[in-house]
């Protein structure tokens, strides 16, 4: 017992001797210690001085000092820290020195760099302008999935396998389902809505939709629709075209001319196209207008009996106005932007065109 007492003895003698060999190394460190980042000061403190730091490590290691020579080792790690918490204060100093420095140095009569505004998309601008509008007519937003199957897209909108409307939108199919396919146009969100909701039905649909055309200043492979549909009892076809007439003076201004042409969708009967005077040479003729004087923005026409009541919705009740719309189309009018690929080649000297635009 004697001898195993004698050895624990010496192993804490040997400790203690490590413990002051330690510390001399440290104060070494200590005084060689430069930095020239901003941040010396806290970088020393978290090291030395923080609750993980040297000195709270070397503190602990007091329990590990024979009683007789606690005082000597005492005396030592006081030196110690004392020695770390000058250093502390001596670079918080040179910091503080070198960051007042730094701000006598800035010359603040120089002018401040540009920042940089940021703009909507100008889809996005039109997109929100039409939604505002209709929203006052008591229009409310809704949106459905891009991918699509054919029953929402086709099938339901009065257009059955082997119809021959089918023809007038080519569309991309799903290669490992032939049933689902990207949607041609926004009228799947119609069919959504109408599959949950009984009349009264008055919703705006904006969004992306999809079909193979090829690519030219006219025409894209995707692009933005808006179509609104509106079902309660006695809606006319005159209720469609008041508000139709309130949205184009909204959107171009009073100044406009309008006119409706017969026309035909398989989903609304009668249909009708809805043409404006050309704003981009005031009704004159343009390549715009193909030198007409009138531009085509959107197809409309009363919801055909058919759809409704694949909807159980009673075609002898209630009838209902549709219409759809092209964002870009309408973009371009606005704007006058005459190549509907600008919108999607993400090029800032075009976007940055937009930055103050008020919606």
């Amino acid at each position: 017992m004697l001898i195993t007492t004698q050895k624990n003895y010496n192993a804490y003698l040997s400790r203690m001797e490590e413990l002051l060999a330690q510390i001399n190394n440290y104060k070494q460190e200590i005084e060689n210690f430069i930095s020239y980042s901003n941040d010396a000061a806290e970088s020393f403190r978290i090291k030395f001085l923080g609750i993980k730091g040297i000195v709270k490590s070397m503190m602990q290691e007091m329990k590990n000092v024979p009683a007789e020579k606690k005082k000597e080792a005492g005396l030592s790690l006081n030196e110690f820290k004392q020695i770390a918490e000058a250093k502390y204060e001596k670079l918080k100093l040179q910091t503080t020195t070198s960051e007042l420095q730094i701000k006598e140095d800035i010359d603040y009569t120089l002018p401040g760099d540009a920042i940089t505004i940021g703009t909507r998309h100008p889809l996005s601008i039109v997109r929100n302008r039409i939604i505002s509008i209709f929203n006052r007519l008591g229009f409310t937003l809704a949106e459905g999935p891009e991918i699509e199957d054919d029953w929402h897209n086709f099938t339901s909108m009065n257009m059955p396998k082997n119809h021959p409307a089918r023809d007038m939108q080519d569309t991309f199919y799903v290669h490992q389902n032939p049933d689902w396919l990207l949607r041609t146009h926004t009228s799947n969100v119609q069919a959504r809505v109408m599959e949950k909701q009984k009349p009264p039905i008055r919703i705006i649909c904006p969004g992306r939709v999809y079909r193979n055309e090829t690519i030219s200043a006219r025409a894209h492979c995707f692009f933005h629709q808006v179509e609104g549909l509106y079902v309660d009892d006695n809606v006319s076809f005159a209720d469609l075209k008041q508000t139709l007439y309130f949205f184009v003076q909204e959107m171009f201004g009073n100044d406009v001319r309008i006119r409706f042409r017969p026309s035909y969708f398989p989903f609304t009967e009668p249909s009708a196209e809805m043409d404006i005077s050309c704003l981009i040479c005031s009704g004159s003729g343009c390549n715009i207008c193909k030198y007409t004087g009138w531009v085509e923005i959107l197809g409309s026409g009363m919801v055909h009996p058919n759809v409704l009541s694949t909807f159980n919705i009673d075609p002898e009740v209630y009838t209902g106005f549709a219409f759809g719309m092209g964002i870009e189309r309408i973009c371009q009018l606005k704007y006058r932007v005459n190549d509907l690929r600008l919108y999607s080649q993400n090029d800032v000297r075009f976007l940055k065109q937009f930055a103050g635009v008020i919606i």
